[in-house]
């Protein structure tokens, strides 16, 4: 069965037009210089009122990242990246915007980062998987949005 020229799944979203990879990976560029900035000034300033090395203030900046994303999809459904770009974020079953649990199911590859030395190469591949998924998929989710019970990122 389809809906709007894309394949209608029971529980997920009807009748609207699924985000794309290109739009999808354009708002996370957004997002990333966004959180950057405001981690790089968060972290800066936790540095400078801590007596810790130097080095132990980077360690939180993948976390941070992982918490922007959730924060954002939890609260307004859509990151500041996704609204520029007329993006949002489903929960499960169509619902308006995602739960907790499935925000931090969907973002949970983004953690890899906290791995020393090996954790950006497994970030990496998943980002690749993703891309992967998202692109063979008739309603655009990847393994994130599958594993985070049918999440789905649709035009507004």
């Amino acid at each position: 069965m389809t809906a709007g020229g894309y394949e209608q799944i029971p529980g997920r979203s009807v009748g609207l037009t699924p985000g794309g990879i290109g739009s999808r990976a354009a708002a996370r560029f957004i997002d990333w210089i966004i959180a950057g900035i405001i981690g790089g000034i968060l972290f800066w300033v936790l540095d400078r009122a801590s007596d810790l090395p130097g080095w132990v203030s980077i360690l939180p900046g993948a976390g941070f990242g992982f918490l922007y994303f959730v924060f954002f999809e939890v609260i307004t459904g859509s990151t500041p990246g996704k609204k520029v770009l007329g993006l949002h974020v489903n929960g499960q079953g169509g619902a308006e915007k995602p739960s907790i649990k499935e925000s931090a199911l969907r973002n949970a590859y983004m953690l890899f980062n906290l791995i020393p030395w090996f954790g950006g190469i497994l970030w990496f591949f998943s980002a690749i998987a993703i891309a992967v998924t998202v692109s063979a998929s008739s309603t655009k989710q990847g393994w994130h949005d599958n594993v985070a019970g049918g999440t789905q990122v649709v035009k507004r």
